[in-house]
C-alpha cells in the first residue's frame, strides 16, 4: 500500500519543523540586519567626522593665508575618499576659495541604500587657527554619497539571508530522511501487513513487529492491533454459531407464523363481527344520549313553567299588604320554590359536566353581598340551636371578576350542607382574600364525616352512609356539583373534619380583584356586646367594631352595666335586656332569628331597640351604628339596589300562552311601571306589533301555532324592527337554548323561573340597547 509523499507523516511533521525553523531563522536573519544597518549607518558619521578632523588643520592654515593653490590641492584630496563626491573650502567673505567635484555611482540597488541611508549627507566645519579662535577664517564643506557604504551593507545582508534560507533546507532535508526511517517506514510495513489481511481469509497468525520499535509506540500499536484482531476472531467465531442457531430458530418461527395466521384469520373474523355490533352498540347509545338531553329539556320546561307561576305569584303576595304571619308562610313557599329551582339546576348543571357544555362567566360582582345574601336566604334552614354567622374579612375586595351564579352556587351549596348536619352550635362562614384568589371557609359543629368517607361524599347522588340519607334527606349532589364547579373556576375544595365534632369545608377561588375594599368613614364611640365569649356575634364584632373606629367591649349576658356608658348595646340574648334596660339607656340591637323577633309590645317596653336579623349583614350593622350615632350614612355600592321604577316607562310586549304566567310577568311589568300589551301566541304577537308603538318584546319560546323562534324571525324579516329588542322566555335551560334564541334574532335570554331582580336587569339592558 503506497503512500504519496505528500500524505506521509514524515513529510508532514518535516514540513512543520522546517516552517518552524524557517520562520525563526527568517526572524533572527531580519534582526541581525537590522543590527547591522543600525552600525553602519553610524558608521557613514564616524569615517566622515574622522575625514574633518583630519583635514581641519591644514584647512585652517590655507584659509589663514588664503593659499588658493594649496586649497585646491587638498580638495582635490579629499575625493580620493570613496565617498566624497564633493569638496569646497569656503573663505570669510562667503566666496569660493577651492572647489572639486565627481558624479555619483549609478547602480539598480542605489534605490534600496538610499531609502535605508539616504542619497547624500553634507558635512560642514568652521575654520580657525588657535593663535586667534574668535576670528572665523571660512568653512569646509563636504557631500557624501553613502552608497558607497550601503552597497557594502546590501552584500553582507543578502549574504545572511542566503545562508539561513540554505541551512533551513538543509535542515529540511535531514529532517525528512530522519522522520522517514524512524516513524515512516516503520507504519507502512504495519499498514501493508494490515492490508494484506482478508476478512474472507482469516488469518490467526500475529501481526510482526518493525525491529528497534518492539518497546515504543509503534510496538505497543502492533499489539493492541493483535489483542483486536483475536477478539475479533472470537467474535466471528461466536457470530457464526449464532447465526446457525438464528438459522433454525427462524425455522421454527415460520411454522409457528404460520399456526399463527391461521388463528388470527379466525380471531379477526369474530373481531368484524363485534365490531358490527359495537357499532350498533354505539348508535343506540348516541340515540339515547339523544333522548336524554331530549328528555332533560322537556323536563326542564314542564318544572320550570309552573314553577315561573307559583313564585311569580308568591313574590307579588309578599309586596301586598299582609300580616306579619302570612308575610311569613308567604315568605317560607317562596323560599321553598326557590329549593326546587336550585335542586333542577343542579341536575342540570350536572349533566352539562358530564357533556362538557358548561360555560363560564367573567364578569365584576360585590362577593361580599353575594355571601351575606345567600346566608341571609339560608337562614331559616337553620335549627332553633345553630347559630349562622358571617365572617367577612374587612379587606375583601369592594368587586372581583368572576362567574357570580356559580360562586353563589358553591357557598350555598355549602352552607345549606352545613345547616342540614348542625343540630346545635355554630355555623361559620368565613371569606377573606388570599395570594392569588379568595379563600371560603363553612365550619359546623355537627355529626361529623370520617376520613374514609372524605372522597365517597364528593360522588354524585352519594353520602357518607345509607343512615344519613334515610335521617336527613337531601340528594347528594351539592356537594359533589361544587367540587366540579370549583375545579372548572381553576380552584380547589377540600374537607377536614371529625366524627361528632363537626366538619370544615374550604373553597379556593383564583377571583381577581377590580375594585379595592370600600374607604369607610370612622366611627366613634363605645359599644359593649352582651354575648357569650364563643359565639360568632362577639367574633364578628371584635373583628369589625375596631376596623370602623369604635371601642368594643364584650361582657357576659348576665353582667351588669352599672359604671359603664355605652353609646349602644349589641346581645343576642332577649331574657337579659330587661336588667339591661333598668341599669342603661342606650339603644340596644338585638341580633336574633328572623323568626324570634320580640312582639311589637315587648320591643316598645325596651325602646330605643332595633332588632336585627341573623345572620348579620356587614352592611345592617353598620347602617345601625350610623343612625344611633347620628352619622350621615355612608354612601356605598349596592349591587342589590335597583334604579327607581318610575325610570322604566316603556310599553312592552308580553307574548306568553301560559294564563299563569301572564298574570306574573304583567303584575311585575305593572308594578315596575310598565304598559304591558299581552299576545296568546306568534301571529298574535305581529299583529299587536303592527297596532301598537312597542319598545320591547318579552318572546316565550315554546307556543302553539306560532313558537317564539319563528315569530322573531319574522319580527326581524320584515326591516321595520332591526332595532327592537326581543327577551326571550324561556323554561329549557340546556347550554344550547341560548344560541338557538341568538340564531333567531332574539337579543337577550331570561330563563323562566325569573326575579324580580333579573327582570328588571334585562328590560334595562335591553331598552339601552335601542337607545
Amino acid at each position: 500500500m503506497e503512500i504519496s509523499l505528500t500524505h506521509r507523516l514524515s513529510y508532514k511533521q518535516a514540513s512543520l519543523t522546517v516552517l518552524v525553523a524557517f520562520i525563526l531563522g527568517t526572524v533572527l536573519s531580519i534582526i541581525q540586519v537590522g543590527i547591522d544597518y543600525v552600525s553602519e549607518d553610524a558608521s557613514i558619521d564616524r569615517e566622515i567626522q574622522a575625514l574633518l578632523d583630519t583635514s581641519y588643520n591644514p584647512a585652517s592654515r590655507i584659509a589663514y593665508n588664503l593659499d588658493a593653490e594649496l586649497a585646491q590641492e587638498l580638495v582635490v584630496g579629499l575625493l580620493r575618499s570613496p565617498a566624497v563626491i564633493d569638496a569646497s573650502i569656503i573663505a570669510a567673505d562667503r566666496s569660493t576659495m577651492a572647489e572639486a567635484s565627481r558624479p555619483a555611482r549609478v547602480s539598480q540597488y542605489r534605490f534600496i541604500s538610499d531609502y535605508l541611508f539616504g542619497a547624500r549627507r553634507q558635512f560642514e566645519r568652521v575654520l580657525m587657527i588657535d593663535r586667534a579662535p574668535e576670528e572665523n577664517l571660512g568653512s569646509l564643506r563636504i557631500e557624501v554619497d553613502t552608497y558607497a557604504f550601503g552597497s557594502n551593507f546590501l552584500r553582507r545582508s543578502m549574504l545572511t539571508i542566503t545562508t539561513g534560507f540554505a541551512r533551513t533546507l538543509l535542515l529540511s532535508l535531514i529532517l525528512l530522511v530522519l522522520f522517514y526511517f524512524m516513524l515512516t517506514k516503520p507504519l507502512i510495513e504495519v499498514v501493508r501487513s494490515l492490508s494484506s489481511r482478508s476478512l474472507h481469509k482469516p488469518n490467526t497468525a500475529p501481526l510482526p513487529c518493525p525491529p528497534g520499535h518492539e518497546h515504543d509506540e509503534i510496538g505497543r500499536l502492533v499489539g493492541v492491533v493483535n489483542h483486536q484482531l483475536t477478539s475479533i476472531d472470537d467474535e466471528i467465531k461466536q457470530r457464526k454459531n449464532a447465526e446457525q442457531r438464528l438459522n433454525q430458530s427462524l425455522q421454527e418461527l415460520e411454522t409457528a407464523v404460520a399456526q399463527r395466521t391461521a388463528e388470527l384469520k379466525a380471531t379477526n373474523t369474530r373481531l368484524l363481527n363485534s365490531n358490527h355490533e359495537l357499532e350498533h352498540a354505539q348508535q343506540q347509545a348516541l340515540q339515547s344520549a339523544h333522548t336524554r338531553a331530549t328528555f332533560l329539556a322537556n323536563m326542564s320546561h314542564e318544572i320550570r313553567t309552573p314553577l315561573n307561576g307559583l313564585l311569580g305569584m308568591l313574590s307579588l303576595a309578599l309586596d301586598a299588604p299582609s300580616s306579619s304571619e302570612q308575610q311569613q308562610q308567604l315568605s317560607i313557599a317562596h323560599h321553598s320554590g326557590k329549593v326546587l329551582v336550585d335542586l333542577l339546576n343542579d341536575i342540570l348543571d350536572l349533566s352539562k359536566f358530564e357533556s362538557g357544555q358548561l360555560q363560564l362567566e367573567h364578569i365584576a360582582f360585590d362577593l361580599k353581598a353575594l355571601v351575606e345574601d345567600t346566608a341571609s336566604l339560608l337562614s331559616q334552614n337553620a335549627g332553633p340551636g345553630v347559630e349562622l354567622t358571617c365572617l367577612i374579612d374587612p379587606q375583601l375586595p369592594a368587586d372581583v371578576v368572576g362567574d357570580p351564579t356559580r360562586v353563589g352556587q358553591v357557598i350555598s351549596n355549602l352552607i345549606s350542607n352545613a345547616l342540614k348536619f348542625t343540630r346545635f352550635g355554630r355555623v361559620d362562614v368565613r371569606v377573606k382574600p388570599v395570594e392569588h384568589g379568595i379563600e371560603f371557609t363553612v365550619r359546623d359543629t355537627g355529626i361529623g364525616i370520617t376520613e374514609a368517607a372524605y372522597e365517597r361524599i364528593f360522588e354524585p347522588f352519594t353520602q357518607a352512609d345509607a343512615g344519613i340519607t334515610r335521617q336527613y334527606g337531601g340528594t347528594g349532589l351539592g356537594l359533589a356539583l361544587s367540587r366540579h364547579l370549583c375545579e372548572s373556576m381553576q380552584g380547589q375544595l377540600n374537607v377536614q373534619s371529625k366524627l361528632g365534632f363537626g366538619s370544615e369545608f374550604t373553597a379556593f377561588l383564583p377571583l381577581k380583584s377590580s375594585a379595592p375594599p370600600a374607604q369607610l368613614e370612622p366611627l366613634n364611640g363605645t359599644v359593649i356586646g352582651l354575648t357569650p365569649v364563643s359565639s360568632g356575634l362577639n367574633e364578628m364584632l371584635k373583628t369589625l367594631l375596631p376596623h370602623w373606629g369604635l371601642d368594643y367591649q364584650r361582657l357576659d349576658t348576665d353582667a351588669s352595666l352599672l359604671g359603664h356608658t355605652p353609646q349602644i348595646v349589641i346581645s343576642d340574648c332577649p331574657e337579659c335586656l330587661y336588667s339591661t334596660r333598668l341599669n342603661c339607656q342606650a339603644p340596644i340591637l338585638l341580633i336574633t332569628a328572623y323568626g324570634s323577633f320580640l312582639a311589637p309590645e315587648q320591643a316598645t317596653s325596651l325602646a330605643p331597640l332595633d332588632q336585627l336579623a341573623r345572620p348579620l349583614s356587614q352592611k345592617v350593622l353598620r347602617r345601625a351604628l350610623e343612625r344611633h350615632l347620628r352619622i350621615q350614612p355612608t354612601a356605598s355600592k349596592d349591587l342589590s339596589t335597583q334604579p327607581e321604577e318610575s325610570d322604566y316607562k316603556a310599553c312592552v310586549l308580553l307574548v306568553e300562552d301560559n294564563p299563569v304566567n301572564q298574570l306574573v310577568a304583567k303584575g311585575m311589568l305593572t308594578k315596575l311601571g310598565y304598559r304591558v300589551i299581552i299576545a296568546n301566541e306568534g301571529e298574535h304577537a305581529l299583529k299587536q306589533l303592527s297596532e301598537h308603538p312597542i319598545d320591547l318584546v318579552l318572546m316565550d319560546c315554546n307556543m302553539p301555532i306560532m313558537d317564539g323562534y319563528e315569530a322573531s324571525r319574522r319580527i326581524r324579516q320584515s326591516g321595520e324592527y332591526a332595532s327592537l329588542p326581543i327577551i326571550a322566555l324561556t323554561a329549557n335551560a340546556l347550554s344550547d337554548e341560548r344560541q338557538r334564541c341568538k340564531a333567531a334574532g332574539m337579543s337577550d335570554y331570561l330563563a323562566k323561573p325569573f326575579t324580580r331582580e333579573e327582570l328588571i336587569t334585562a328590560l334595562e339592558n335591553g331598552l339601552k340597547s335601542r337607545v
